[in-house]
């Protein structure tokens, strides 16, 4: 296939643009993404003693709604919810309201109803981690920024690809095999090339489970789904508008072992949590995390009486909720260790690619001037490559704002320019 040298040169002048812009998060959101992989297994070895307890021979767990006042009496703060345990060696976690979506836990003993430690996920490292990965550490304006080159790193996949693609005829070694018999420069632009290229569409999944939780991308992406009604059921995240009947209500709510034994009656699989109620009408609420997507299920329960109000399952969740959901858990590697080791090679990969491609273009550029490179100064884009990049800039409104920008500053640098020649 061939394919034009004055689009092919417009497009690797705006690849090394973009490219030097966004390196620096882009490295950063490698690393950062690569350690926060291991969240799971590093939250379980540093509290390891809060999270596990030694099940006593023949000694029944006491029950949930002592475990509960256990909790209560810990905290001044509203108990929201209790995460059951899923062996008999963890222990009871129960979450305390706190500021923002922070997640505040209390481990309890289920043998014995004592504390047995807490977890304050603003004080944990992985916060932290995810915190840089997300944000840059500076809130909102970080966020803006991981999207911003987040879209970007999409531009520069597609046209790394096209650049790539060979102009004249095509040959299989020049896919797989980097160059060693050559210049160095020529070594570290294969090694950039060719990784890139064999990561790009692994890093399109990654990008596509990641981008629903920029600012952007990810609100358009809840409106589609409102209006296309795509997206999770009614009650599916909350009980709002779901009352108990207290005009029958008993002298207290049904116990919190109830509670559990309905959903037990449920065959819910994976980690099964129970929200509370928030007030004397409110219900229960009971959901499951497991790994596959259609087991999942949430139950919304009167509080005296233990009837279900409603019960939802996953095939009622809509196909843009589905695809979302399969590409986020992707994108953090919860689908086993295959998927965390896959997602870990890739970012790894593609950080060694990012690094060549750094050397590659410092051994090219000139000492004088950047060393980009000059389409022909007739050279017009085209309306298929404009159709795309406004099609880019819709799908992605940061990357859209940033070509309006662009645009700005090419049309005031030519104002400038035929002001000083007059």
């Amino acid at each position: 296939m061939s394919k034009p040298i004055p689009l092919n040169q417009w497009l690797w002048k705006w690849h090394i643009i973009g490219g030097l812009i966004c390196m620096p998060i882009v490295a950063l959101l490698c690393i950062t993404g690569s350690i926060y992989l291991f969240k799971s297994d590093f939250n379980n070895y540093v509290y390891q003693d809060a999270r596990h307890v030694s099940a006593p021979l023949k000694t029944p767990a006491k029950s949930l709604n002592e475990q509960l006042n256990t909790a209560i009496g810990l905290t001044d703060h509203h108990i929201m919810s209790v995460t059951l345990p899923s062996n008999p060696n963890q222990a009871t976690s129960f979450r305390q309201h706190s500021k923002g979506h922070s997640l505040d836990l209390l481990y309890v003993n289920p043998y014995t109803a004592e504390l047995n430690g807490t977890y304050k996920q603003k004080e944990s490292f992985m916060y932290t981690v995810r915190k840089l990965h997300g944000e840059l550490l500076i809130g909102m304006p970080g966020t803006l920024v991981v999207e911003l080159v987040a879209s970007w790193f999409i531009v520069l996949i597609l046209t790394g690809i096209y650049i790539w693609w060979p102009a004249r005829g095509f040959s299989i070694r020049g896919f797989f095999m980097v160059r060693t018999n050559s210049t160095k420069r020529v070594f570290w632009r294969d090694m950039h090339a060719v990784l890139a290229f064999w990561m790009s569409l692994f890093l399109l999944v990654i990008l596509a489970g990641g981008m629903p939780w920029t600012e952007f991308f990810g609100d358009n992406l809840k409106w589609v789904q409102n209006q296309t009604n795509t997206g999770y059921p009614q009650h599916w995240r909350n009980a709002k508008g779901l009352k108990s009947d207290t005009s029958s209500a008993l002298e207290q709510p049904i116990s919190l072992d109830q509670v559990a034994a309905i959903g037990n009656a449920h065959n819910l699989t994976g980690t099964i949590t129970i929200k509370l109620p928030n007030d004397d009408s409110g219900v229960y609420s009971i959901s499951n995390r497991s790994l596959w997507l259609d087991d999942q299920e949430v139950i919304h329960i009167d509080q005296y009486s233990g009837d279900v109000i409603k019960a939802l399952q996953w095939h009622q969740v809509g196909i843009l909720m589905n695809l979302r959901q399969i590409f986020m858990r992707f994108h953090q590697g919860e689908y086993g260790r295959i998927n965390l080791i896959a997602v870990l090679a890739v970012a790894l990969t593609f950080f060694v690619a990012t690094v060549a491609s750094l050397i590659s273009y410092l051994r090219r550029k000139p000492k004088d001037h950047w060393g980009l490179p000059k389409p022909p100064a007739n050279f017009q884009i085209g309306i298929p490559v404009l159709a795309i990049i406004g099609l880019m800039a819709i799908v992605f409104p940061a990357f859209g704002a940033s070509v309006i920008v662009i645009l700005l500053l090419s049309g005031l640098n030519s104002f400038v320019k035929r002001t000083s020649a007059v």
